[in-house]
């Protein structure tokens, strides 16, 4: 029984004695109401064989604790290293687990089950965080570690869903073709270590992987590695690796071009650059449609300025190489009415679909004083590295610059709550490159959070700021 249930027994007790002496014969006793609330994890009281057992025989290991306890999603939380071939089983009645092992043992090694945060109290919840079980085959534990921490090359930041693996094969496509030899967690800093390891050379991956297949076959997920194999027990350092998506999200993205358009809705799709009837002078105007286009024709796109719909010249029109974003290129005047005529065919998507009908857009483009002027000065910025200055809002990167001074100033800036990120772009083509693993093992370019949260750029005023890296 747990100390603050034995408490709150002791106090019911008490003023059930207190009512009979004081002699209010018919009076009610009334039982306590509230008290402590559990918020303390199961205690483990015995195991069977006992933590750190050398020279096991048996498939099975039974585990007492001091409350009744539930197992959840035991095959999703519990990891066992080295891997086996055959994962073990579980089940568990009142205060009491039992995994069975179903593989056959591998001589003189060491295994560690760690569960996660699959082990709970009954009543409250209460999660036994860390818990794991070591035990040998051979005459001895071993006891050598590694440790490191995981970061998301492109935005500097954490995603502790990544598991650690390390591989005894040297080959890239062991990561494809085989299960590794250790895996572990991140915790919640993006931090891990491998304890209980032999000494050995070992090749270090982290992944994104939700169907536990230890295998880096998506390339839509997360992924990293490490420039170096690790040779545990000769004063192994700590490692980072650097993960990173190999598809763009673009090419992630992508909507099938094949099927049939929904006989309800057969109207092509898109969206323009235009807010609340506004158009922003510092950004160039533009369609974004849901699906890549088929055809096209700007001459079917008729642009004029003033009520009076007077034409403009001196434009051009781009396509992206998704073809999903087509570009108006013109230096916009302030606070000026423009229009664009579309004809229904002006453009035809991958499933063949237009406009239902003609349409107008009509915007008014944005006033000099509607921005803020911008001063950042940086102290302690590496410019041989070729910083690039990133302004990130609700995740992404909405303009960026390059750095080529520890000065960066615009006299026109679109105000709004920004974060800074510090892109190091190795090849100057001013966007972040991921790695490229098989075959040339290119680590991905690195960005780096600001470590100020956040900078509010306000309208038609001097926004100064000074910030350390």
């Amino acid at each position: 029984m747990k100390f603050r249930a034995f408490i709150s027994l002791v106090a019911f007790i008490l003023i059930i004695s207190i009512s009979l002496i004081s002699g209010l014969g018919c009076a009610n006793i009334v039982p306590p109401q509230g008290g402590f609330k559990d918020s303390i994890p199961p205690l483990l009281v015995k195991v069977n064989p006992a933590d750190s057992t050398v020279n096991f025989t048996g498939n099975r290991i039974s585990f007492s604790f001091d409350e009744y306890v539930q197992l959840e999603s035991f095959s999703q939380h519990v990891i066992v290293s080295p891997i086996p071939k055959i994962t073990p089983t579980a089940n568990y009645r009142l205060n009491n687990v039992t995994v069975h092992l179903r593989d056959t043992l591998e001589p003189n090694t060491t295994y560690t089950i760690n569960f996660g945060e699959s082990l709970k109290d009954v009543n409250e919840g209460n999660i036994m965080k860390g818990f794991s079980y070591v035990f040998s085959t051979g005459p001895a534990i071993d006891s050598l570690s590694f440790a490191g921490n995981v970061i998301l090359a492109e935005t500097g930041q954490t995603d502790t869903t990544l598991i650690v693996m390390l591989h005894k094969n040297a080959e890239d496509s062991a990561v494809v073709k085989e299960r590794p030899r250790y895996v572990t967690k991140l915790d919640g800093k993006g931090r891990f270590i491998f304890t209980n390891l032999p000494p050995g050379t070992f090749y270090v991956y982290a992944l994104q992987d939700d169907s536990r297949s230890y295998r880096y076959l998506d390339h839509k997920k997360l992924f990293a590695f490490a420039d170096s194999p690790v040779v545990v027990g000769q004063n192994t350092t700590p490692k980072t690796l650097y993960a990173y998506q190999d598809v763009k999200a673009g090419e992630i993205n992508a909507p099938s071009t094949t099927g049939k358009p929904n006989a309800a809705d057969r109207r092509i799709k898109f969206q323009t650059s235009v807010k609340n009837g506004n158009q922003d002078i510092l950004q160039k105007f533009s369609f974004q449609f849901e699906r890549p286009l088929r055809a096209y024709d700007t001459l079917k796109i008729h642009f004029s300025s003033d009520t009076s719909f007077i034409p403009v010249t001196g434009y051009s029109w781009s396509i992206d190489s998704t073809r999903k974003k087509l570009t108006l290129d013109y230096s916009f005047a302030e606070d000026t009415r423009y229009n664009l005529i579309l004809q229904k065919d002006f453009a035809t998507d991958s499933l063949g679909q237009q406009m239902l009908r003609a349409d107008t857009i009509h915007f008014r483009t944005l006033q000099t004083s509607d921005y803020g002027k911008l001063s950042i000065r940086f102290r302690n910025l590496d410019l041989s590295r070729n910083p690039v200055l990133q302004f990130v809002q609700a995740g992404s990167v909405v303009s960026s610059y390059p750095l080529t001074g520890e000065t960066f100033s615009q006299p026109l800036f679109t105000p709004g709550e920004y974060e800074l990120r510090i892109l190091y772009d190795t090849n100057m083509n001013g966007i972040w490159d991921p790695g490229q693993f098989f075959g040339r093992h290119k680590q991905p370019e690195l960005a780096q959070p600001v470590q100020r949260k956040s900078i509010n750029i306000k309208e038609n005023w001097e926004n100064e700021f000074e910030i350390p890296l």
